[in-house]
């Protein structure tokens, strides 16, 4: 096993002392808040989506909806348009809100969080609105065809505003970071309106972001107006690379790589689901699930992750727990995993991850990996190739096996099988190795030599 233990010094020396610095970094903290915040409003628009879309699963019920629930389907589905279709002003506002917190209380500036979030939405409204730069003037489009609806700048969809939504995510992290960068320029260089101690603090904020609120604007009428005078915009400038990264993510050789990479850093002790998905991947995954939504079928969308990858945790652990609670022959492996059983079920395994361990134990490094990339594999072609319905709408990751794949596909059967066919692949994956340590771990307590 030395050449195990020199693979992960390897892994700590080059992968986790560079994450943990970018874990660490301002904005992926800021983004990472963003995306727990979004959550619970994503879920439950999405349940409002699944609940629409149930007749064309349950074909029986078409009748029933058509003089009931679709009446009003324009009311109800306001919860999934208000959600889905505004993410771009869920993750600016947090994201603003965030970044600005974290400079107030590690730099020590008297910046209030609440102005760094509305900042942010000042600076990404600027770049909503389309504008054209023709025979010298320029002017807002104005647009009216099968293509598209552009009314005074502002492009309508079916979900509202176009660049308000999923399209918008990075816009909106990106004018956040902007506004706050100059925000925080004019604290630090003390360009602000200062009141007497005696005034409220409310109206001192208040006053306080006069000038930055003008710096903001200023700068990003400057950049957007050059930009549109060149014939794009700031929005459009800044889809171009995260287009690029959209594209690499969702092809099946990226997904790979993604998830090589969370399981490296959980090899080494670091949340990898937490720093890759959450942290850099869940604005990408929230714009694949709005696409899905709209009828396309992207793999790598919302809940892929925990319903068909990673079932009982990192590494894909249910079978695996499931053996060492009923199966396993060692004293200290049965006694972990009738304790890491239930939550298993729920897609929680640090139990497993830190008690068996798999944290730097070389024996089980290899199905650590191996498991979750080839579980991700089948997802992905069983999506790609049309054996199940694409994810459409975002679960709470601890829904157990089968019923948040059942659920986030909008009733698709044969996601509960491809569900159970996952977790029994990534089972057999780790049978060999975890029957090995079993073996090794009695002969331990047998009285022989200690295994690590």
């Amino acid at each position: 096993m030395e050449s195990g233990n020199k693979a992960l010094d390897t892994l700590e020396k080059y992968l986790l002392g560079p994450m943990s610095k970018v874990a660490q970094w301002r904005i992926v903290r800021s983004v990472m808040a963003a995306g727990m915040a979004s959550i619970p409003f994503v879920i439950v628009g999405s349940m409002f989506l699944v609940f629409n879309v149930l007749p064309e699963t349950f074909t029986f019920l078409e009748g029933f909806f058509n003089n009931t629930f679709f009446r009003i389907s324009d009311l109800y589905m306001l919860a999934n348009k208000t959600t889905m279709g505004l993410l771009a002003l869920y993750f600016g506002i947090v994201v603003g809100y965030e970044y600005t917190r974290i400079y107030a209380e590690e730099d020590e500036l008297n910046m209030s969080p609440v102005n760094g979030a509305l900042l942010a939405m000042f600076a990404l409204f600027m770049t909503v609105p389309q504008l054209v730069f023709q025979n010298g003037e320029m002017s807002l489009v104005n647009q009216n065809n099968e293509d598209s609806t552009i009314i005074y700048g502002w492009e309508m969809v079916e979900d509202g505003i176009s660049r308000l939504g999923s399209s918008g995510i990075f816009s909106a992290i990106i004018m956040a970071i902007l506004a706050v960068q100059l925000y925080r320029f004019c604290v630090k260089r003390n360009l602000v309106i200062k009141m007497p101690e005696a005034v409220p603090s409310g109206v001192a904020n208040a006053f306080t972001a006069l000038i930055p609120a003008f710096v903001v604007a200023i700068s990003v009428l400057l950049i957007n107006g050059i930009l549109i005078a060149l014939g794009t915009d700031i929005f459009k400038l800044i889809a171009l690379p995260f287009g690029f990264v959209v594209n690499l993510t969702n092809s099946w050789l990226g997904i790979l790589v993604i998830y090589f990479l969370v399981h490296a850093l959980w090899i080494v002790g670091i949340h990898g689901s937490n720093i890759i998905i959450q942290g850099f991947l869940f604005p990408i995954l929230m714009s694949n699930l709005q696409s899905n939504a709209n009828g396309a079928n992207i793999p790598f969308v919302g809940e892929l992750n925990n319903a068909f990858i990673i079932m009982g945790g990192a590494g894909a652990t249910l079978g695996l727990v499931i053996y060492l609670a009923f199966v396993a022959k060692s004293k200290q492996l049965k006694v972990l995993g009738k304790a890491a059983i239930v939550p298993g079920f729920f897609n929680i395994n640090e139990p497993l991850v830190f008690g068996l361990p798999i944290v730097y134990n070389p024996f089980l490094a290899i199905p650590f990996f191996v498991a979750p990339m080839v579980t991700a594999s089948v997802a992905y072609w069983a999506v790609e190739l049309q054996f199940m319905q694409p994810v459409i709408a975002m679960m709470p990751w601890p829904t157990p096996i089968g019923a948040g794949a059942f659920i986030s596909t909008g009733g698709d059967y044969m996601s509960i099988v491809i569900s159970i066919l996952c977790a029994i692949i990534a089972f057999l994956i780790w049978f060999p190795f975890i029957k090995m340590y079993d073996q090794k771990l009695l002969a331990q307590e047998a009285g022989e030599d200690s295994l690590i």
